[in-house]
Parts: C-alpha cells; structure tokens; sequence
C-alpha cells in the first residue's frame, strides 16, 4: 500500500482496518481514501476467506486481558495458535477453555501494561 507520507502509524493501522472491512460507511470510505497517494483495490470477500485459510501458526499477544471468549474464536480465523495475554479476567476460565477447543497454546504474562 502506498500511504501519503503525513499521516501517522496509528491512521496506517486505520487505513489497513478500512481495507479489510466491507461494512463501513460512505463518509468513512471518503477518509480511508484521503490516507493513501494510490488507493488501493479492495479484495472481494471471497479473496479474504481464502487468505485467512492459509494463515497458521500465528502468534496473539495482548497487553490487557482478553475479557470475552470471542476474543479466541476471531483469533481462530485468523489462525491463531499461540496467544499471550495478562490473564486474571473474571472470565479467564471461559478464555482457556475456548483456546482448548481450537487446540491453541495460550500463557498468561500477569504483566498488565495496558490500563484504563
């Protein structure tokens, strides 16, 4: 992707989020063109699906804890195998289990640099 120079790593992140989503908004798409010098071509749904197929073995590190189960199964689409997170949420035995099922191994780091 070809991003304009002036925009920052936090609107990159944006940007790339902005090509991957196929629901936002007609003003929203008008500001996901702005970040670009080449705009890039938007994939077809089918083309994502068979380009999550093919991910495996990918690592997920959270800073916080992972406070819902759906946390793991999105993580699972993606190919996720090996997840790091604080741990201690209420829900944490939820967490486990649902990495259990998709068969990841999951560490708690008890580190928690991200607050609210």
């Amino acid at each position: 992707m070809k991003f304009r120079e002036d925009i920052s790593r936090v609107e990159v992140n944006n940007a790339i989020d902005g090509w991957l989503n196929d629901d936002i908004t007609e003003v929203e798409n008008e500001q996901w063109k702005r970040c670009f010098k080449e705009v890039p071509a938007r994939l077809s749904k089918s083309e994502k699906q068979e380009w999550l197929k093919g991910l495996k073995d990918v690592s997920y590190a959270s800073d916080a804890f992972l406070p819902f189960r759906d946390n793991i199964d999105r993580a699972a689409q993606s190919g996720v195998k090996y997840v790091v997170q604080t741990g201690n949420s209420l829900r944490d035995e939820q967490v486990t289990q649902a990495a259990n099922e998709y068969g990841m191994i999951m560490a708690h780091s008890g580190i928690r640099v991200f607050h609210h």
